[in-house]
């Protein structure tokens, strides 16, 4: 009890820093079942990765006997190693598509059961020194896709497409994102290009931090990552869906209220048999995730907590037998 107390008054401080970022004081507490050991293993979202991570630095405190590999290799691995039970956890930045879900289902006869343990804006970034203020979602398709399902009129490949003026006119604009395995790239696919094609242009990046820090390192780049990524180096731009309306800041306000156009669950998927329990390891790892003290690691990670009602609401699937 007096290492869940000192850990405890850690997490606390955690949430003063990171007070703009308030978490609901009705999440459940983290209550420690004693005598549990044994290896698990998540493969998944490398945006969750330093989140994944955290929370197993934390069980560790609570479980010394237990052990956690963490792989981070992207949103695509996570569904095929859940399937072929390589995996306890696949962490994903998206939902599984239709397909994954059924090659799960073919193999196991029953479904994949996602567990929400964090919300997340997905950051549209440039240098912190580009005068842009703000974009719409047609703007950042005109920017990143070559067939502007989104609506765009035009192709826009310097700054002066978005209306800048002077020597930022004729500045061509460098395109950063992720790698195809990530689900922050099927994700901004699907919500800021309207399903659309990716430029050729877009340097692709292995992981989010790389996407961030490019953009940091050039005065012509943009790029997109989680907002759990942001520097100095960088700003982010608010973002309105179309044209006429509001431009929303990504902020955690928004985020959770629905209101900011890119903002996110991210995922845990478990192999949660629907008439059996989960392991007591794996269920007790899904619980730290999702009390209190878990998501004031949310917090220390530059996530966005999740409201009570919606971690009580991701308990309930692993409780149930």
């Amino acid at each position: 009890m007096a290492r869940l107390r000192c850990f405890s008054a850690l997490l606390l401080l955690i949430g003063a820093v990171h007070a703009e970022i308030p978490v609901a004081s009705d999440l459940l507490a983290y209550k420690v079942e004693s005598g549990l050991s044994g290896d698990l293993s998540s493969i998944g979202s490398d945006t969750l990765a330093n989140l994944m991570r955290l929370w197993r630095d934390a069980f560790r405190r609570f479980h010394p006997n237990a052990t956690i590999q963490i792989e981070a290799t992207g949103s695509a691995m996570a569904p095929p190693a859940l399937t072929d039970g390589t995996s306890n956890f696949g962490a994903m930045s998206r939902k599984m598509r239709a397909q994954e879900i059924a090659a799960f289902e073919q193999h196991h006869g029953y479904k994949p059961t996602p567990i929400a343990v964090a919300i997340d804006a997905l950051a549209v970034y440039v240098h912190k020194d580009n005068p842009l203020e703000n974009m719409t979602i047609v703007d950042v398709d005109a920017v990143f896709s070559a067939q502007r399902k989104c609506g765009g009129d035009k192709d826009v490949i310097s700054w002066g497409g978005l209306g800048l003026k002077g020597d930022w006119m004729n500045r061509p604009i460098q395109l950063y994102g992720r790698n195809a395995v990530s689900g922050t790239y099927g994700y901004f696919k699907k919500r800021a290009l309207c399903k659309g094609e990716f430029k050729n242009s877009v340097n692709q990046q292995a992981d989010s931090a790389s996407v961030v820090q490019r953009v940091s390192n050039s005065l012509s780049a943009i790029g997109y990552a989680s907002i759990g990524y942001r520097t100095p180096g960088v700003k982010v731009l608010p973002l309105a869906r179309a044209i006429g309306e509001n431009y929303i800041d990504a902020s955690s306000e928004n985020a959770v209220a629905g209101k900011y156009p890119l903002s996110r669950f991210l995922y845990v998927y478990v192999n949660k048999h629907p008439d059996l329990p989960l392991s007591a390891l794996e269920r007790e790892f899904i619980k730290m995730m999702l009390s209190y003290e878990g998501q004031l690691l949310v917090v220390e990670d530059g996530h966005i907590p999740l409201p009570a009602s919606v971690a009580a609401k991701q308990l309930s699937k692993i409780s149930a037998d």
